[in-house]
């Protein structure tokens, strides 16, 4: 097996005295798992960083041994490990993303949305202006896996219009008529996710409790504590800045 591709950092354990595993996402290969020799060295670290873009070769005798890999930087965004926010987003996509997929699957839309909304942190001045990218990428992730959220139509009259909010239970939509009789125990349906285009701090936070809820119930129940508080350090974090804005 030979691989030689771009690909973007996600995640690193230490390996040996100065090796790692490093997992990465690619745009044809999915996600993909590799020793890197020499990977805590001073060369090596700093190009290792989640959300950067490397060009990577992965190479292995069999499908089933753990690839061995070199790997060279193409973007850093190690700058934006100086911001607690951008830092905090980084960390939460990258360890979602890593944590969730399984490996050497394609996910070429989910490649693309993630690169999409690495560049738009890295871009944006202030998180209201990529907010509403991570609860995109969030929706995203749990289509491809198979627990989408279904906001064709409401779950209850069948119809098309006003839909405003989400079952916890169903994952379906709900339109203002019939959500009504349950205010308090549905979740918010931002309009932004069914429109597109920009979002208010409030309708970003919305989005993000109504993502949180599935992720949690759906794709992060068993995995490791760390995963679960990236997620809340980064949504704490997005608290302040539209208490702030």
């Amino acid at each position: 097996m030979r691989i030689e591709t771009q690909a973007i950092v996600l995640a690193l354990r230490p390996h040996g005295e100065h090796g790692a595993v490093v997992r990465v996402m690619t745009p044809d290969h999915g996600l993909q798992a590799a020793y890197v020799r020499g990977a805590r060295g001073r060369r090596l670290r700093p190009v290792l960083l989640p959300g950067n873009q490397v060009e990577i070769c992965l190479s292995a005798r069999t499908e089933s041994q753990l690839a061995q890999a070199t790997v060279e930087l193409v973007h850093s965004r190690g700058p934006l490990f100086q911001e607690p926010l951008p830092a905090a987003a980084l960390d939460w996509a990258s360890s979602l993303t890593a944590s969730a997929l399984p490996e050497s699957q394609p996910y070429p839309r989910l490649y693309q949305a993630l690169d999409g909304l690495i560049g738009a942190i890295e871009a944006a001045p202030s998180a209201s202006g990529w907010g509403a990218a991570l609860v995109r990428y969030e929706l995203l992730l749990l289509a491809e896996l198979g627990f989408g959220l279904d906001l064709a139509k409401c779950a209850v009259s069948g119809a098309n219009d006003e839909l405003v909010a989400v079952s916890p239970r169903s994952g379906r939509a709900v339109s203002a008529v019939e959500a009504e009789p349950y205010a308090g125990k549905l979740l918010k349906l931002p309009r932004f996710i069914l429109e597109g285009g920009t979002a208010s701090w409030p309708e970003i936070l919305e989005g993000l409790q109504l993502t949180g809820h599935f992720l949690m119930r759906d794709l992060i129940t068993d995995r490791s504590a760390s995963v679960g508080e990236a997620r809340s350090r980064v949504v704490e974090r997005l608290r302040r800045a539209a208490g702030q804005a």
